[in-house]
């Protein structure tokens, strides 16, 4: 039987007299404020009172079951678990093509590519504005003839690829298309996810190149194109992960994920898109931080709020346009370069709480990324890290283990409604790309950066090797050597690409790509026949900027 409200609450009063008191007598409590890494206060005790406008059956219900607060499959982890998908790429393609061999013969189930600098702001390697970027925090690709090579032996009928990269996105899942159509793969087949999301870009990490209305459109054109030709494929990432990494609190993280996610949903129906034709493959993003309990609650309530717009406020039919699956990223923001072996800790919680919330798909940080790209025994841990807790841990045994937690429930309670107050202020202003221009999410971002390191600054807030237990000791851990040959070989292909493919077709190309740019028609087939013919990164980008513009952000957050 379930205690009455009344009851509960005398027994709280007669545990505060009787119980705590005299114990707080004896032993008061650490001197220290108790909060999240959020900085919300975190109470001593939480009991079914801080749950009591909550209803099971609405609320929290059955894993499988709508609003899937509990997740959206009905067995969890026992039927699969989820898919370990380590981030990589440096240098060249042949370089990032054999670290994807051998984290797959080490038990990684997915790929997931990092590109470098020039190819995420779409410039050829050659280009004076990205010297000295080559490689730095991915790899390399500027023409179909370096994602040959990335992609060369790899099983992408078996496999599924996730891919980082954003306002390009349109134009390197161009290239994987094409790539799978050269060795006679069904693109019917093709599993993965591009990350596709501008407006976190213009939000937190600043890697954008054309305005948000064209960019936009872009995305859009991936889902359309998707729907129609690669039903397997996430045509976008819905990332919270970098707002998080620029300084946001868990609450931000979500409400702004979800907010860009409304907003895309909102542009693909102006399109004339069915909902129910292109929901089931939106896909998101999300960090997996510090606080373990907060991360875990911010999970369950990304599941809920999503499930609840999709069929309440766009009016899904289809079961699985309400489903939120997403992928995590243990917080790169949260490693130092102190003491980097402590890093293989905080990666464990952090990914043990991405697990507990029901993520789809897994990343682990290598413990050396505070210092430089993984070395392969850094990113064998981390991979490792994440076989243990599915064999060993015996968190997948069932679903949900910490569902009806006092604690969790409430903070996921908490979540939602900080979620839906700042839907009402975005609403407020005109929407995301309103609120964009006028820096809200930036203002916000930056205030709670500054919250949290004046708390660490005041020692409010602890860091191991940070401001406390710091020690003097020197770097004993191995770091990531490129091949120091690898800009000039990979220069050498991208000429001989130039002077070996036909460059009357080139030019016909990006001129029938300037012309569907300026008639506004979706740019996919346009950016395949790009794409087939050789045609640079750079080239088509340079279309695009001509036809687009650039982007300048005008606000600053102070």
């Amino acid at each position: 039987m379930f205690e009455s409200k009344e009851t509960i609450q005398q027994a709280q009063k007669d545990w505060e007299q009787l119980t705590l008191w005299p114990s707080l007598e004896r032993a008061p409590e650490r001197d220290q404020s108790f909060m999240t890494t959020s900085s919300a206060p975190i109470n001593r005790l939480y009991t079914p009172l801080d749950l009591q406008d909550s209803d099971y059956l609405r609320d929290i219900a059955h894993p499988g079951e709508y609003p899937y607060t509990r997740g959206v499959h009905p067995t969890g982890y026992r039927g699969k678990v989820w898919t370990m998908r380590m981030f990589a790429g440096f240098g060249t393609a042949e370089e990032t093509n054999a670290r994807f061999k051998y984290l797959l013969s080490q038990g990684q189930t997915g790929l997931s590519i990092a590109f470098d600098m020039p190819t995420l702001y779409g410039r050829d390697t050659d280009h004076p504005l990205v010297e000295g970027e080559f490689g730095k925090c991915g790899v390399a690709i500027t023409s179909l003839a370096d994602m040959e090579i990335l992609l060369d032996g790899l099983p992408l009928d078996v496999v599924s690829t996730s891919m980082t990269i954003n306002s390009p996105a349109a134009i390197i899942w161009a290239m994987y298309l094409a790539v799978a159509e050269k060795r006679g793969i069904p693109w019917a087949k093709l599993r993965g996810t591009l990350q596709n999301d501008i407006l976190k870009e213009y939000i937190a990490q600043n890697e954008y190149i054309f305005p948000p209305e064209p960019s936009m459109s872009l995305v859009v054109d991936t889902m359309e194109f998707g729907s129609q030709h690669v039903p397997q494929w996430n045509t976008i990432s819905i990332s919270g992960y970098h707002i998080r990494e620029a300084g946001s609190t868990a609450a931000q993280e979500l409400a702004f994920t979800l907010a860009d996610g409304i907003a895309y949903v909102e542009a693909a129906l102006e399109r004339g898109l069915d909902i129910d034709d292109f929901a089931p493959r939106l896909s998101f993003f999300f960090n997996a931080h510090n606080d373990f309990f907060e991360e875990i609650a911010k999970y369950r309530a990304a599941r809920r709020i999503w499930a609840r717009l999709m069929r309440e406020r766009f009016g899904a039919k289809n079961e699985r346009s309400w489903w939120l699956r997403f992928h995590s990223q243990t917080a790169g923001c949260s490693l130092t370069a102190q003491q980097p072996e402590m890093n293989i800790i905080r990666t464990t919680i952090q990914a043990l709480a991405a697990v507990l919330g029901g993520a789809q798909s897994l990343h682990t940080n290598s413990m050396d990324e505070a210092l430089a790209l993984p070395s392969e025994k850094a990113a064998t841990i981390a991979l490792r890290t994440q076989q243990i807790i599915a064999a060993e841990s015996g968190v997948t045994n069932t679903v949900d283990p910490l569902g009806g937690s006092y604690f969790v429930e409430a903070l996921t309670d908490r979540m939602e409604r900080e979620a839906n107050e700042y839907f009402r202020r975005i609403e407020e202003q005109g929407g995301v790309i309103a609120a964009i221009r006028n820096g809200f999410f930036q203002q916000e971002i930056a205030d709670a950066a500054y919250q949290y390191q004046r708390e660490i600054d005041t020692k409010e807030r602890l860091m191991v090797g940070i401001n406390a237990y710091t020690v003097e000791a020197p770097l004993e851990i191995p770091i990531l050597a490129m091949d120091p040959e690898g800009e000039r070989k990979h220069l050498e292909r991208l000429n001989q690409v130039r002077r070996e493919r036909d460059n009357a077709l080139v030019q016909q190309r990006l001129e029938a790509l300037r012309t569907a740019s300026e008639a506004g028609k979706n740019l996919m087939p346009a950016l395949l026949d790009c794409v087939r013919a050789y045609v640079t990164m750079g080239e088509i980008c340079d279309v695009l900027r001509e036809v687009f513009g650039v982007y300048q952000d005008t606000t600053i957050a102070v």
